[in-house]
């Protein structure tokens, strides 16, 4: 009789142990490799990482993807809509390009990347719409491995401004479902990025292109690259003539915009 009911105990704990596992990864994944297979981007991971300047790294990598095509929309999932794992190389938009090439970064093999890609795009690794990273700046919240440098860089000459993070100027959301999050978010000027600024700006380093409309951090995102004495921001540009990612003079980009915002890997 004690045997009896010791195997059924044993056999209610594993049903519970596969119920609990199936509820913890209950969610739909559609990968879209493009051209790339998974040896290749094996061997362009282990390339990159022979270095030990994380910059480097980033450059590396970003470049494999210069040309890709420019897509809106390629995440999956919303308030009344459930999440699904987005793992995209054929198109970007400019986060789901930031987010490709900082996973890639943190990766040292192919089967590494998609963990690192939800550890990057959601809050806990957490696949879900309320989990995932929708504001550049949650990149710097519980993260180690980024930190924000835009005061660093711009010596005595950044601004700060209080935001109430998806929450407009008519007190409407930007993103439904999403709670509004209170956060300072310091920019540089674009009057301000001088030579001296440039100097200190890093090839590898994300970087953000400051809104001044209520409820959001940025308007757009991008990788500092520096060659041939120039400073160049790499980005999937969504503009017609482009629709691409391409690499731009940085000043000439920040032309009528209000400025920039700064993160860095950390070494």
């Amino acid at each position: 009789m004690f045997l009896f009911l010791f195997k059924k105990v044993k056999v209610s704990l594993l049903m519970l142990c596969v119920t609990l596992s199936f509820a913890l990864v209950s969610f739909a994944e559609v990968v879209n490799l493009g051209s790339w297979s998974e040896s290749t981007l094996a061997q362009i991971i282990s390339s990159a990482q022979q270095t030990d300047n994380p910059g480097d790294v980033i450059v590396a990598l970003s470049g494999h993807f210069k040309d890709s095509p420019y897509a809106e929309n390629t995440l999956l999932g919303g308030p009344n809509d459930p999440e699904e794992f987005v793992l995209n190389l054929s198109e970007f938009d400019c986060f789901t390009f930031l987010d490709v090439v900082e996973s890639l970064r943190r990766s040292f093999s192919y089967e590494e990347f998609a963990d690192n890609l939800k550890a990057v795009r959601y809050f806990d690794g957490t696949v879900s719409y309320e989990k995932r990273r929708h504001f550049f700046s949650d990149w710097v919240v519980g993260d180690a491995l980024v930190e924000d440098v835009t005061v660093l860089v711009a010596k005595g000459r950044a601004v700060s401004v209080h935001k109430r993070l998806n929450q407009k100027d008519d007190g409407s959301l930007w993103l439904a479902g999403i709670d509004v999050a209170p956060r300072q978010v310091d920019y540089l000027p674009t009057l301000n990025v001088d030579k001296e600024v440039l100097s200190l700006l890093h090839s590898g380093d994300y970087i953000g292109i400051y809104s001044p409309l209520g409820g959001l951090d940025v308007s757009h995102t991008g990788i500092i690259v520096k060659g041939e004495g120039r400073t160049f921001i790499r980005h999937a540009s969504s503009r017609s003539e482009t629709g691409r990612v391409v690499d731009e003079d940085l000043l000439q980009y920040l032309q009528g915009k209000p400025g920039l915002i700064v993160y860095r890997v950390k070494p």
